[in-house]
């Protein structure tokens, strides 16, 4: 059991990415410390803006060996692993954390497939560590006042939602593990797996699903949860951003309607990282289960064929 007044030791595998920064600052802000690093690029000068003494690998095996040595040490044992790494990698780099004894937390998705959240049930058992999946949004405070809201509404009615969301890509994308299905998920886990984490965790479990649109760039559906019907749009196009906001010089469109009211929550989103180790720390982190109805829902969409039902397409795909 961790002593939560004690400063923690944290390891970090994914230095290089755009979302390591996010846990680096994490990591300071809740004042703990950062032991050691990997990723096999060496672009990694961002630490200097945070934990400058940070061992630094760029092999994994290095790594895991300095882990196990630190492990073994009577000072210096790492109480966490962070994973920042590509999205197929996460499973190999949790159950690297829990070989040597850490704790991990996972950036979403913290898996691609479902069949393999049984096992990693079961490791997490066995270790006696924990493993956690930052999903941000459910800490931002317009979701959680959302949440409490309908929490309290009768469920004698299914809501009517629709969610929009243009980040727009340019062609290195393409040419990186995120362009790639079988390393990413494509899109919809991605990009989706977000906000589909975050209206199951309010409106209920899936009961269908209808996929409208599925390219590289762009994916639509229909997913029917227990309190509503979400119609729903992911893009990576920059075409698709609406003529108002390009104006403003917006190159990210995020719209979800309840119900035909809009639910502003497009600021508020910058320490949602530190707050999500905050939780950790003391915690109340969201492990392996609170993961798992996003993980089978962004694999079944993406597994479905194109769907005869064409009710309640989305207006972008109207168009």
């Amino acid at each position: 059991m961790l002593d939560k007044t004690e400063s923690k030791n944290f390891a970090l595998i994914g230095a290089a990415g755009y979302i390591a920064p996010r846990h680096m600052r994490a990591i300071k802000d809740t004042g703990n410390k950062l032991l050691a690093a990997l990723d096999p690029f060496d672009s990694v000068g961002i630490i200097d803006s945070y934990f400058p003494a940070t061992d630094f690998f760029t092999e994994t095996e290095r790594f895991d060996r300095h882990l196990d040595k630190l492990k073994r040490g009577k000072t210096n044992k790492v109480d966490f692993v962070s994973i920042c790494s590509p999205n197929y990698l996460h499973d190999a780099h949790i159950r690297l954390a829990l070989r040597n004894n850490a704790n991990a937390i996972c950036e979403k998705p913290l898996l691609l497939n479902p069949w393999n959240i049984d096992s990693l049930t079961e490791i997490e058992k066995e270790s006696g560590r924990k493993i956690y999946n930052i999903l941000q949004l459910r800490h931002h405070p317009v979701i959680v006042s959302l949440k409490e809201k309908f929490d309290k509404l009768p469920n004698d009615k299914k809501h009517n939602i629709q969610l929009t969301y243009i980040t727009s890509r340019g062609k290195w994308y393409y040419y990186s593990w995120k362009g790639a299905e079988e390393k990413s998920g494509g899109i919809v886990t991605n990009i989706g797996i977000h906000f589909f984490d975050m209206l199951s965790w309010i409106f209920g479990k899936v009961q269908n699903s209808h996929l409208h649109l599925m390219q590289p760039n762009k994916a639509s559906g229909m997913l029917e949860l227990e309190n509503a019907n979400v119609s729903w749009y992911l893009s990576l196009d920059s075409n698709d951003i609406p003529a108002n906001a390009k104006e403003n010089g917006l190159t990210t469109y995020r719209s979800i309607t309840i119900d035909d009211e809009e639910i502003e929550f497009s600021g508020g989103f910058t320490d949602l990282h530190t707050l999500s180790y905050e939780k950790i720390l003391n915690g109340n982190g969201f492990g392996i289960e609170d993961s798992r109805q996003s993980i089978e829902i962004a694999h079944m969409i993406r597994n479905q064929s194109l769907s005869k039902n064409k009710f309640d397409l989305h207006p972008f795909v109207k168009k």
